[in-house]
């Protein structure tokens, strides 16, 4: 594809895949990103790949992993209650060092909760996902273009770590539709997968991909050699944008859907007067804790706004260490906050400093 469509988040999401080069994948139906399989359904079978509904969420990621550690391009979606099922797999994914694409298009929690847009799951995506040390390269969108343009480059970045990457959405981003260009992903070099269990045809010994080490010393190596890769992951890969940071006061730090409102709002701030700014990070993981610590020195106050009861504040706070006060401001359970909300928070934390 060459010129912009009109699409969901969740088909930019499928068509991204299929243009980055996945040809397997993996899934089981939960709102709201049962689009995502349904479109994969379509598409894949006549680019020659395989779009395969598992029995369930536990089938789905052992699948993704088989297929990984073949050296193919493969991934999984699914929505909260799915992810926390597959979290066993993610782990053994992470300890077998294969990299995927694992999306997670979120909705209100905890339990089965409802199907309207969360961003509840930062803990998960960034702390719990799987059981062990480990780490996900989590990249959050904040539009369709960025659904799509985002897939791609979490494909790359897990071939070039060999390390999972996940596509952290919410339930806005995945229905809502706008134009989207496929024709501008830029290429990585990717180093060769010479790991994969993909036959050695006579020509070099045999690849096992495992994550079982008796020897606890064996275990411990193969962790901080783990942890050197993730090192170089914090060092070169954050990613984040700024709007009008360099004379704000108070700077707002928001991702996805709620960063879009945070924008609105910071310029209904400056029309009241008040000078506020945003930090949108781009990847959760790595965190841009460097430039919001920079900021620090600049800014009066932070305020994180999120779709949550308070889960990326505690990044914030860490980040500005003690610097400047941060405080939070969300919705929960499903429910979005609006310009007008963030608008007045602005207000409110500005008339305290």
């Amino acid at each position: 594809m060459s010129d912009k469509v009109l699409m969901k988040g969740n088909e930019a999401i499928a068509e991204a895949a299929i243009a980055a080069g996945c040809v397997y994948f993996f899934g089981y139906p939960i709102t709201p990103q049962t689009e995502v399989a349904e479109y994969m359904a379509r598409r894949l079978p006549k680019v020659g790949g395989l779009c395969l509904q598992a029995e369930s969420e536990v089938a789905a990621i052992n699948m993704l992993m088989g297929a990984s550690a073949a050296g193919t391009r493969a991934m999984t979606s699914s929505s909260s209650p799915g992810i926390s099922l597959k979290s066993e797999g993610i782990s053994y994914i992470a300890g077998c060092d294969l990299p995927c694409l694992i999306v997670n298009v979120q909705r209100g929690g905890p339990g089965l909760g409802g199907i309207q847009p969360s961003q509840q799951d930062y803990y998960q995506a960034t702390r719990g996902v799987g059981h062990g040390d480990l780490r996900l390269i989590v990249l959050a969108p904040s539009s369709v273009q960025e659904m799509a343009s985002l897939t791609a480059e979490a494909f790359d970045l897990a071939d070039t770590y060999r390390m999972p990457a996940m596509l952290l959405a919410d339930g806005a981003l995945g229905q809502m539709m706008e134009p989207v260009d496929f024709s501008a992903f830029p290429k990585r070099d990717l180093p060769p997968k010479d790991w994969a269990t993909n036959g050695t045809k006579g020509a070099r010994k045999k690849n096992i991909v495992n994550s079982l080490f008796i020897e606890p010393d064996k275990l411990e190596q193969s962790i901080l050699t783990r942890y050197e890769r993730y090192k170089k992951v914090e060092a070169e890969e954050v990613r984040y944008e700024e709007v009008m940071t360099e004379d704000a006061d108070i700077v707002l730090v928001a991702f996805g859907i709620t960063a879009r409102i945070a924008k609105s709002a910071i310029a209904e701030a400056r029309k009241a007067g008040v000078k506020a700014g945003l930090l949108r990070p781009i990847t959760l993981w790595p965190f841009p804790k460097k430039r919001l610590c920079e900021l620090a020195d600049t800014a009066k106050a932070f305020v994180s706004v999120e779709m949550s009861m308070g889960q990326m504040v505690d990044d914030v706070r860490l980040a500005v260490n003690g610097k400047r006060p941060v405080s939070f401001f969300g919705r929960t359970g499903g429910m979005i906050p609006s310009v007008e909300e963030v608008t007045a928070e602005i207000l409110n934390v500005s008339a305290s400093l």
